[in-house]
């Protein structure tokens, strides 16, 4: 059976380092990451996706997390097709027409030479790929999927799709095969049901390296409004209970699963993922703790 990881979306949010979660003497940059990884083994990078990484921060995750632990890297917004400020470009390509192939190629270049630190000390768990909701089954999508691999050949790859369609009983196997054929991880998402944009619970795997889970909380806001209207969300413990077997079932077909929570407000992501754990740890399994 695969190790099972948990933890939080993000150990940076300013909603988290508000909440007091962090302790005294632990709250600057160096102090809160090591911290974090003293209570979780995992934790997702939220603030690639709103700009390119950089070289020098990638050392110095590697520095302040032990051996084994892992950072899932969300892709930058561009990669995605995503709406991106020229602002959140390096200013010497904030002038570079967006329709310039050029411009794409030295993102991708940058991107993932700032991310080699990670990789190379074996902390990389995941380049997440997170897709926009107009991404939709078809012969187009299916292009750009294989393009991101070819980009990323190599590296460990996650998607998660926003389009529920991909999901659709009548779809769904020719999305496992497609992710599938490209060795890429499927993510599993946990949202609020009933709604036209929900995501269904379905736990596929696609990769026998890995598997994720991101939990983002069961807002009606799902979709809309704000980022606090979509993810505030306290889980309890009888909503996580369903993703207990699915999460296990996971662990028997991929070598590492990731159980990530990005409902991120207040410190509700740090505890829905300390209460995960506890649930985990009750049943088979192997599932694997922070550095104490």
């Amino acid at each position: 059976m695969g190790e099972i990881r948990v933890g939080a979306c993000s150990w940076t949010d300013r909603e988290l380092l508000a909440s007091g979660w962090y302790p005294a003497g632990h709250r600057d940059a160096e102090g809160r990451l090591r911290h974090y990884a003293t209570r979780f083994p995992v934790v997702e990078v939220d603030a690639t996706y709103y700009a390119l990484p950089s070289t020098r921060n990638s050392t110095r995750w590697v520095e302040r997390t032990p051996a084994g632990f892992r950072f899932d890297v969300k892709a930058f917004s561009l990669l995605t097709g995503h709406p991106t400020r020229a602002a959140a470009l390096p200013a010497d390509l904030r002038t570079v027409r967006r329709d310039d192939p050029g411009l794409l190629d030295e993102v991708w270049a940058r991107f993932g030479g700032a991310l080699e630190p990670l990789r190379a000390a074996g902390r990389l768990g995941a380049l997440l790929f997170q897709f926009p909701p107009r991404l939709v089954p078809g012969a187009p999508a299916r292009a750009l999927l294989r393009a991101c691999r070819e980009r990323t050949a190599g590296w460990p790859l996650a998607v998660e799709f926003r389009h529920p369609d991909w999901w659709r009983p009548d779809l769904a196997d020719g999305t496992r095969a497609l992710l599938a054929e490209l060795d890429a991880a499927a993510v599993a998402v946990d949202t609020a049901q009933g709604l036209p944009t929900s995501m269904p619970p379905v736990a596929p795997v696609t990769s026998p390296h890995l598997a994720v889970v991101r939990f983002h909380g069961r807002s009606p806001a799902w979709g809309t409004g704000s980022k606090e209207d979509r993810f505030r969300h306290d889980y309890a413990p009888e909503e996580l209970a369903p993703w207990l077997p699915r999460v296990r079932a996971m662990a028997e077909r991929a070598r590492e699963v990731h159980v990530l929570f990005n409902n991120c407000c207040a410190d509700a992501a740090v505890r829905a993922a300390g209460t995960m754990t506890g649930l985990l740890a009750s049943g088979p399994g192997p599932v694997r703790a922070g550095s104490r």
